[in-house]
Parts: structure tokens; sequence; C-alpha cells
């Protein structure tokens, strides 16, 4: 349809100002930031989502973008790295119209009705209504601009090219002898920068003139460009100090600042993830993701935004737990292909696989660097897992699968073994195999998800120190494993600080060694 469409739309100026479609008066005065806000206010009548894909915003940063769009004015996402700010912007092009009339050959897309740069004036004063009018779509009428330190003004307003005007046998004072910019370029559609801070202060100078008085010098030549672009901008609060600021004028002139933030509650962390982490794959093996585990990789990076060993100010991007979640599956798929099975269910074990994926994600305060990226990245696991260990089997007695560990017993699953010869060697630990109703693990369940199930049981009563655990025999008992002088440290409130649970544990009166 769209295609019908675009061969029925006028080629020449004349035949633009007869189609009843573009009418001259409406179009002539209608900008891009009038554009938007006719589209936004219609599609607020109707149903459906503003910004498909974009969870967790309803009620914070999608009404503010609403109101400043509204306002016709220029705004910047303000907020940490992996909040979204970027896939944002770049659906504001669901707001312009399907297609935009512009002067054919025009580099900054002049408006047939308001042309701007020299070149669309003196084409029209001697075609006139045989000019001829191209269409470009709302993809085409974004640009975007990863601001960083060697970006110039050439590259942003434009610059003198002599070898154009040597060509044309033109002074090379000529309006027609410059080269334009990304700036101007973007004329009648959405100009966007990412991480603005890093921008030099001397080419924001030049962004906030071209804003507000539409004019900047060229190589000192005065050019007067009353551009018609709606600016969008990006920035990490932690780069105001660390690499830049954003120049007070610029921000004068910014319309609105709208913060974004991380997922305020887990289920809305998981339903970004379950959206965009790479689990729907074309492979030998199906692979199934148990609810709790998903809980447990979301519950990781919420941890570690909150964890005093992890620098606030740098962040946990939510890609941290899409990025764990897919090496997570990737693991059960390895494992299940070396053992030639059919089914994949994702464990513990394998998130722990995908430490690399963690540990790249996260910026350490001075106390987390002396403990090591991996060594942290195990913490927070292990607080997740106690976490979501407690959500499922809190004051449920795990006595028999304990005292099973403390006379004696032991098991360690191997990260290559298969789920059947798995579970022969889990049902030898009493009750444990019983205790998978809790997480919708039952008799007709397939072997690999009685896997997951039974080591997730075994993983929270480690992680709740129940239970020891050691890369050589794996899951043991607790007994003689404390003895008097490694009584754990506690805190004020009479906690294990160690204890990732968090459980309550009361002082003992430490024996005297001289």
């Amino acid at each position: 349809m769209a295609e019908t469409l675009y061969t029925a739309l006028p080629s020449t100026l004349g035949a633009l100002r007869r189609d009843d479609r573009f009418a001259e008066r409406r179009l002539a005065r209608r900008g891009v930031k009038d554009e938007i806000r006719e589209n936004l206010i219609r599609r607020l009548g109707q149903s459906g989502p503003l910004f498909p894909g974009v969870i967790g915003y309803d009620d914070t940063v999608i009404p503010q973008i609403v109101n400043a769009l509204l306002s016709r004015h220029n705004f910047i996402l303000l907020g940490l790295r992996g909040q979204a700010k970027t896939r944002i912007i770049r659906m504001l092009t669901s707001l312009l119209d399907e297609w935009m009339p512009y002067v054919a050959g025009s580099e900054i897309r002049d408006h047939p009705y308001r042309p701007a740069s020299r070149h669309a004036k003196e084409l029209i004063l001697h075609r006139g209504d045989d000019t001829p009018i191209a269409w470009m779509t709302p993809q085409e009428r974004y640009v975007e601009k990863l601001a960083t330190p060697d970006v110039t003004i050439a590259d942003m307003i434009g610059d003198i090219d002599p070898i154009k005007a040597a060509r044309r046998g033109q002074d090379i004072s000529d309006e027609l002898t410059i080269h334009y910019g990304l700036v101007p370029r973007a004329n009648r559609g959405i100009f966007a920068i990412n991480e603005l801070p890093d921008l030099a202060g001397k080419i924001q100078v030049g962004l906030f003139n071209i804003m507000q008085e539409g004019d900047v010098q060229i190589k000192g030549y005065p050019v007067r460009l009353p551009l018609d672009v709606l600016l969008v901008f990006t920035a990490n609060p932690e780069d105001y100090t660390a690499r830049g600021k954003i120049i007070t004028p610029l921000k004068d002139r910014i319309g609105s600042e709208v913060r974004t933030h991380y997922p305020l509650a887990l289920e809305q962390g998981i339903a970004i993830t379950r959206q965009e982490a790479w689990t729907r794959r074309d492979a030998p093996v199906g692979t199934h993701i148990p609810g709790y585990v998903r809980d447990v990789v979301e519950l990781v990076a919420f941890l570690a935004r909150e964890d005093k060993k992890v620098d606030k100010r740098s962040g946990v991007s939510q890609r941290l737990p899409i990025t764990a979640l897919e090496n997570a599956v990737s693991s059960a798929e390895a494992r299940a292909i070396r053992c030639s099975e059919n089914a994949a269910a994702v464990r513990i074990a394998d998130l722990y696989s995908a430490l690399p994926s963690i540990t790249g994600k996260i910026e350490l305060e001075y106390e987390g660097e002396l403990k090591g990226p991996e060594t942290v990245a195990r913490d927070l696991i292990r607080t997740a897992v106690a976490r979501v260990y407690s959500n499922h089997y809190e004051g449920v007695n795990m006595n028999g699968i304990i005292r099973h560990f403390d006379e004696g017993g032991s098991l360690k699953l191997d990260a290559v073994q298969s789920s059947r010869a798995a579970l022969d060697a889990l049902g030898a630990v009493p009750d444990l195999l019983e205790k998978m109703a809790a997480l919708g693990v039952g008799p007709g369940s397939d072997d690999c998800e009685k896997v997951a199930a039974a080591e997730f049981v075994l993983e929270g009563l480690y992680a709740h120190r129940r239970i020891s655990r050691n890369e050589e025999i794996g899951f043991t008992g607790n007994e003689g494993r404390r003895g008097p002088d490694t009584e754990p440290e506690m805190d004020d409130a009479g906690f294990d600080v160690e204890d990732p649970g968090r459980q309550r544990r009361r002082k003992r009166n430490r024996p005297q060694y001289n």
C-alpha cells in the first residue's frame, strides 16, 4: 500500500500545489515539531502502547516525553547505561508522516514552500512549477550521532568545500560552496546526539546558536540557516564529571530534561529480559528456562545495583541479565548436545558458567576490586539464589536432606553429566525429589527439569549455609566445617555479614586462647 501511495505522489512543485492532500497553506506553516505534535495527539486517542517494547516507563518516563513533544520542546534523556534511551529516541520516527516532500537535489532537504538554501531558492526561481520534488520516509528523516571529543564544527554544521568551488567556478565565500554537516542534513527531521557531554564545548556553542538564532558562521562567513529540526539528546549523569559537561547556555535551551531509570520491580526486569534475550533458537535441542532461574538472573542485576562493592554511579546495565541468560542457555544447550539429549533445562550451575557476561557489566568500588570481579559476581549469584529459594521454601522442613549430608553424604553433579545419570545420583538424597513440587516440577516432567529443580534446592541450602559445597567433592555437610575460631563475623543487627541469605544468627561468646 505504501509503495502504491509513493507512485501516486506528485513529482513536481506544480503537481504538489494541485494535490489536495498537501495543501500549501497547511504544509507551509507546519514544522516537524508541529507534525510530531499532531501525530502524537492522534496516537494518544488510540489504544495501544506509544513506544512498543519499552517496559516499565508507562507511569514515569513516557508521560514526561509526551509532555515535551506536545510542548514542541527539544529534550534530553538523562540516565545510566542500559536504560533504553537510544531505543526511545529511535522510535520517535513513528510519530512522523509516512512521506515528506522536499526539493529534489537539496542537501538540506528544503521545504518546497519555504526553501532555506540558496540552491533550492534559485532552482524554484528558474523552474517554477517544474521544480522536481522528491519524497522521504520517516526512517530517512532520522539522523543520529555519537558524540566523541574529536567531533568538529565541520562534522556538525559544515565547512567550505574548495573542490566544489573549483568545479563550479565559484568564489570560495559563495554559499553554494558549503559542504553541509549533520545538523543541516537533518533539516525537517529528528537529529539525535548520544552522550552529549562528550561533545567539545565549542561544538555545543554551535548547536545552541543554530537552535536559538538559526544562523552559523563557517570559516568566518555568516550563513543564515532557519533549520526545522527536533533535537534530542542522551547523556549519562556520571559523564558530567568523568568526561565532560553540558555547557550552561545549551542546557538552558533544552526544553525538557527527562530522567530514565532501571526497572522498579523484578517483574518488569524479567519482562524486559524475556523480550530482549536471544533464547528462542534454531537448535538441535529444546531449551527450557525455569521460572526460578529467570528470577535469579534478574535478581543478580537488582542486587548489583544495591551492592556497596559495585560503583552505583556507573550503574548496572539491563544488558547484564540479558547476556547472562543467553550465556546460561548456551551452557545448557552445549551440555545436552554433548550428552545426545533432545531437551535441556537451564540450571544454576549454568549461571555460574555465565560469569564472563556478568563481570564485564559491573564497575567495582575499591572494596570490590580487592575481592575481584569474579568473586563479587559469585557472591551476587549466591545471594540471589538464597532469596529466590526463600520465596519458594520459606518454613519448609529440609532436615532430611541436611542430615544426609551432615552424616557424611556427598553429591557432585558433573557439568557434562546426562540428565538420567544426574537424576539417579540425586535420588540417593532422601526427600530431595519430593521437594520439587513447589517449583512446578512433578513426576511427569522431563528429567532435565527435575535435575535443574533438585540442583536449585541444593544450591539454595548451600546459599543459606545449611550445607557446604566445593569444587572437588560437590555438596557436603556442614559438620566440622566451623570451629570456635571460625565463628562468622556478625553485624550490629545480628546477621552473618558473609551470609547472602541474611539469616538471623546469634552472637556467641568466643573462648579466649592464650
